[in-house]
């Protein structure tokens, strides 16, 4: 009982410091390519601009409006739970968490399957519309690809962990009145 106890908090943290990462970097990067750009000093602009030529990420770079899409679901709907889910995972034990946390996964995982299918397989070259901007090599493919996996892969650890833990399964019964 103690070790899953322990598995189940050291999860948890894990969840919660992942959520708490995300703000600043939804606020700071990724939010750059559909808010107004007077909204961010020189210097941010200029990292994203050094993270885009330096692993060469095309969606961040010139975004397309499906991927502008999945930035503006990001702000509306992702951003506001993300605080929530830092609070619930860091304070740990908060079952009403589950059905929130499912959902976030859940969109999460669709919108990586594209992005990451598009880094696979797009053809980059400056014939294609992303006029030469992108990963040629494998290795820059992969590279690419390592920057965007873990938002594949810790949603679906938190799906699977939603799903399966006994202690997010249980529901309490209500007494009657």
């Amino acid at each position: 009982m103690m070790g899953a106890l322990s598995f189940r908090r050291g999860l948890e943290w894990l969840l919660g410091l992942y959520f708490l990462s995300h703000i600043p970097i939804t606020l700071l990067l990724d939010l750059q390519a559909v808010l107004p750009r007077e909204l961010y000093p020189v210097e941010l602009t200029n990292l994203r601009q050094w993270y885009t030529r330096e692993f060469k990420d095309p969606l961040l770079q010139d975004p397309p409006t499906w991927f502008k899409s999945f930035l503006f679901c990001e702000l509306v709907f992702q951003l506001p739970f993300f605080p929530i889910a830092t609070y619930a995972f860091l304070r740990g034990g908060r079952r009403w968490i589950r059905t929130p946390a499912i959902i976030y996964s859940v969109h999460t995982m669709t919108t990586l399957i594209p992005i990451l299918s598009m880094f696979l397989f797009d053809d980059f070259s400056k014939a294609s519309g992303f006029k030469g901007q992108g990963p040629k090599t494998l290795r820059e493919r992969l590279a690419l690809i390592s920057v965007y996996a873990p938002y594949l892969l810790i949603p679906l650890m938190l799906l699977l962990f939603m799903l399966r833990s006994p202690y997010y399964k249980h529901e309490e019964k209500r007494k009657k009145k």
